[in-house]
């Protein structure tokens, strides 16, 4: 059965529809294949009303906003979740219990599509290893065309299925919520990379009476399903330690392992961003393009011209001397231990961290230790995670200032620090409370930074 049989006069229901995102993507693309939809979303009619105006001309749409309600989960012949719904999700769990399928997007797309998948999960380095692969494909493969979807802000993979044909080949950055459709599909991508694995989204994986280690147990397994369903001729791209973390825990593997290490990329090749963690980023993307036929001339070129990704120790600005960096996908304290590390001076301590946010219980102690050896100044953003951590922060760092929010932040950093110095932006926490989501969170420091005078 192709996608358009599949979905043409369904009763589907689409859990999420957001604003200006995937969710619309996915909402227009599904309307146009003739399915009869339900879009429910916990936002009022005023909060997605530029949503809503994209949606306009389509009849078939019915929309439930401002609330979920459980008799929309009762019937129909599908319900379409948003990734990062909550593990005991009752509206979920009603689906179930009355027999209705609960798919998602990007696994939908992966089980109709005929192109290449090439699929990246891990803690960190995610990002910047599918837009390297992406951008690096986009000028090397000859076969076809390249596409990027899955955890990419803006883009809906579904409707993909409309242009990706079997010569073609889509780069698939994928998180452990959207794995878990994949894990559903008992599907995997046929080029699967997994960077790393540290602790993270343990508010999400963690119940009353839940211990840590079964937290990351459940994470892992989701992360796991974009190996988990491979076949022999498909290629898992890891690092050495993780392949031998892999390889213990899933031993009847069929797909050939490529196990990497930094000398896969030549030691003199010159990198445009900084930091050993993406060094590794770059060894596993070469490692693909590897895979996929590329020259080693074209890897080279690759790796050497490749400029990084938004928001992610992105160097936006510099004022008076003073280098400003935009890092607002550091979402955990090792995300801010690499950031200090790669840009910082312990001789110096010349960076002023902006830094806090929601709590997603994760134990920030070494974060905090470090704090002292690269830092002059610390300035907190508040939120749950920050309250667990401010007054360890102000015992350790000499210079600690608290704010009610962004724009008041960037002034107390702006202010505090001075020529040769470094206004690093990584709150190391999740980015709910003050923001939607770490994408806004980063636009709005930007902007702030860029109306600077």
């Amino acid at each position: 059965m192709d996608y358009t049989t599949y979905f043409k006069g369904k009763k589907i229901t689409v859990m999420g529809l957001g604003l200006l995102g995937r969710g619309l993507g996915v909402v227009k693309f599904l309307a146009e294949c003739g399915a009869d939809l339900l879009v429910t979303d916990l936002k009022t009619k005023e909060q997605l009303a530029p949503s809503l105006a994209e949606l306009s001309n389509y009849k078939n749409i019915t929309f439930i906003l401002g609330e979920h309600r459980l008799e929309d989960f009762r019937d129909g012949d599908l319900i379409i979740k948003a990734a990062g719904v909550p593990l005991n999700s009752i509206y979920v769990a009603e689906a179930v219990l009355h027999g209705v399928p609960v798919k998602m997007e990007s696994s939908l797309f992966a089980k109709f599509t005929k192109a290449t998948l090439i699929g990246v999960t891990g803690t960190r380095g995610k990002s910047t290893t599918t837009h390297f692969i992406y951008e690096s494909l986009k000028k090397f493969y000859k076969n076809g065309k390249v596409f990027i979807g899955g955890n990419v802000k803006g883009i809906a993979t579904l409707p993909l299925l409309k242009e990706a044909d079997k010569n073609d080949v889509v780069v698939l950055e994928l998180d452990s919520w959207q794995l878990q459709g994949f894990g559903d599909e008992k599907i995997s991508p046929h080029i699967a990379v997994f960077t790393n694995f540290l602790p993270d989204h343990l508010n999400y994986y963690m119940k009353n009476g839940d211990s840590e280690a079964y937290a990351m147990e459940l994470y892992f397994s989701d992360k796991a399903n974009i190996f988990r369903h491979q076949n022999k001729s498909d290629y898992l791209i890891v690092s050495g330690e993780m392949a031998h973390y892999i390889v213990k825990k899933y031993p009847l593997l069929q797909s050939e392992i490529v196990a990497v290490t930094e000398k896969d990329l030549l030691p003199d090749w010159h990198l445009n961003i900084p930091g050993e963690h993406n060094r590794e980023n770059l060894v596993l993307g070469a490692s693909v393009l590897r895979v996929i036929g590329c020259l080693e001339d074209e890897i080279k070129l690759s790796v050497e011209s490749f400029k990084g990704v938004s928001g992610r120790l992105e160097l936006i600005r510099e004022k008076d001397g003073i280098k400003i960096f935009n890092d607002t996908t550091s979402t955990t304290p090792v995300a801010g231990i690499v950031a200090l590390k790669s840009i910082g001076n312990i001789d110096k301590k010349n960076i002023v961290l902006i830094m806090g946010g929601a709590n997603k219980q994760i134990d920030m102690i070494d974060l905090i230790n470090i704090l002292p050896q690269y830092c002059s100044t610390v300035v907190l953003l508040p939120g749950t995670g920050t309250d667990t951590v401010r007054e360890k922060i102000k015992k350790n760092v000499s210079q600690t200032i608290e704010v009610d929010n962004l724009q008041d932040a960037v002034s107390k950093a702006m202010n505090a620090a001075k020529t040769g110095d470094i206004v690093l932006f990584s709150p190391s926490f999740a980015s709910f409370g003050l923001f939607q989501n770490e994408f806004d969170r980063g636009e709005q420091f930007e902007k702030l930074i860029k109306n600077l005078k």
